[in-house]
Formats: C-alpha cells, sequence, structure tokens
C-alpha cells in the first residue's frame, strides 16, 4: 500500500490525538521541536552532498515530517493547516514567476531573478513596512550565511565596497586587529572574540565579492580537513603507531604525503 500526503498528514495527527497517541509527540512544541528541524535540514544536505539517492529520499521524507508536524501543531492552535501552507507557497511561487505564469519574459537566470526580486518588493510594499532593510533577516541562520544575507541587503542600497583591494584591506585590518589583542599587556578574551568575529565578518565579505558561497565554501574546507586526516589516521595505523605515539613534526610529513597523493589522482 502506497501512502499518500493526506495519508501522511492523518497519521501525524494520530500521534498527536490525547486518546491514543504517542506521549513522546504530544509533549512536543514548536520550540521543542526546532532542534530536530536543524537536524533533519542538515542531513538532508548531507546526503545531497554524498550523492547518497537512497538516504536523500529517506532524508526528504524526514524533512517533510517536520513540515507536517509544525503544520499539525499550528492546527491544533487554530492558526492554520497544512493545505494553507501549501496554498501559501503556490501561490508565492505563481506571483513571484510572472515569466512564467504571467506577461514577463526572462531569457537568462539573470532576468528570473530579477523578475522574483521585484515581485518580492512589491509585496512587502503592500505589508507593513519593516523598520529596517536588515529586519526579514532570521537570527536563526548559520552565522557565516546571516553575514552574507546582511552585507547583501546593505550592498542593495549602495553600502558597499566596489573596488576589491578594498575589502583585501579589510582583512587585513581585521587581521591586524586580532593581532594587536594578542600582543596586549593582559589578554582580554572577550575583546580576541569580538576582533575574532570582525575578521570573519570581513572574510565573508570578501568571499561575497569573489562571487564564492562563504558557508559552501567552509563546508568544503570541513570535507578536505577531515578527508585529509582520516587518510593521516589510515597511515599511523599502517605504521602501527597512536597519535600518542607521533609527533607534529611526524604528522605533518604525512599530511604532505596525503595532499600530494591527493594531487596526483
Amino acid at each position: 500500500m502506497r501512502h499518500s500526503i493526506h495519508d501522511f498528514i492523518q497519521l501525524i495527527a494520530k500521534l498527536r490525538d490525547p486518546d491514543g497517541g504517542c506521549p513522546w509527540d504530544l509533549k512536543q512544541n514548536y520550540h521543542s521541536m526546532i532542534p530536530c528541524l536543524i537536524e533533519e535540514t542538515y542531513e538532508t544536505v548531507d546526503a545531497i552532498e554524498k550523492n547518497d539517492d537512497s538516504n536523500l529520499r529517506e532524508e526528504l521524507g524526514d524533512l517533510l515530517l517536520q513540515v507536517i508536524f509544525f503544520s499539525q501543531l499550528a492546527k491544533e492552535d487554530g492558526k492554520f493547516t497544512f493545505d494553507d501552507v501549501v496554498d501559501e507557497v503556490a501561490n508565492k511561487i505563481i506571483r513571484r514567476h510572472p515569466h512564467v505564469f504571467g506577461n514577463k519574459s526572462a531569457h537568462n537566470e539573470q532576468q528570473a531573478l530579477a523578475n522574483w526580486n521585484a515581485m518580492k518588493a512589491q509585496e512587502k510594499v503592500s505589508q507593513n513596512a519593516p523598520q529596517s532593510i536588515l529586519d526579514h533577516i532570521p537570527h536563526a541562520f548559520p552565522a557565516l550565511l546571516r553575514a552574507e544575507k546582511l552585507q547583501k541587503k546593505c550592498a542593495n542600497v549602495g553600502f558597499d565596497w566596489t573596488d576589491i583591494n578594498d575589502v583585501f584591506n579589510k582583512v587585513q585590518e581585521e587581521l591586524q586587529e586580532v593581532k594587536q589583542e594578542l600582543n596586549q599587556p593582559q589578554l582580554d578574551q572577550t575583546k580576541i572574540q569580538e576582533e575574532i568575529g570582525d575578521l570573519l565578518f570581513a572574510t565573508v565579505n570578501l568571499s561575497r565579492h569573489l562571487k564564492c558561497n562563504a558557508e559552501e565554501s567552509l563546508r568544503q574546507a570541513n570535507h578536505k580537513f577531515e578527508r585529509r586526516f582520516r587518510a593521516v589516521e589510515n597511515k599511523l595505523q599502517q605504521q602501527n603507531k597512536t597519535f600518542e605515539q607521533s609527533n607534529l613534526i611526524e604528522m605533518d610529513i604525512l599530511w604532505d604525503e596525503v595532499k600530494k597523493e591527493e594531487s596526483l589522482k
């Protein structure tokens, strides 16, 4: 038997039924489910990056479960239903693609994005005007992603460098300020953390100007580091050695071997 989306909605509703539902599901609320939502989102991304189609199918299902679960909570509170969620996003897709569902045209990706942004801007005008152009950037975004979003919003109103050299200079300036803090007679960890934050923010700005996605760039760097470190672990195991039995020089040699082997592939 294949289940439909409506079957699944009823299944989640049953889990939340006070009469015979699941005790764990009944105890959940919007806030308690946030970690689940974040975890399932990242697990879906992980499946995509690993090109694991079977796992991706499973993770998309888990992600859909989160959407329907939150919708069920809202239905119980008399706020909205899953059908309302679908209807609203469908209308948004139609409205923001006038080059597909209307009389606008878009011959390339840039024109399509311009149409999307134009319709999005019109929607905001019709709603209550925000106090700031930054109001709609969620605080829950990963820090690198939020930094990029903040910078893009400001760039849209002209608050941005046009010369890439200015961006490089800002990174160098922030790096120098970190060094200055480390050279103080008495270290102030709070101040050091603040300067590290400024350095990271400036680096995200550099990434943005170079048309790179900072979040994705760091994810790739994480994957590369993990791959190489695992290879170093394997080499040590082949030598019947542990990390405790090795020094940094020996591990650096193995690290360079791994890098060289990768370059020859």
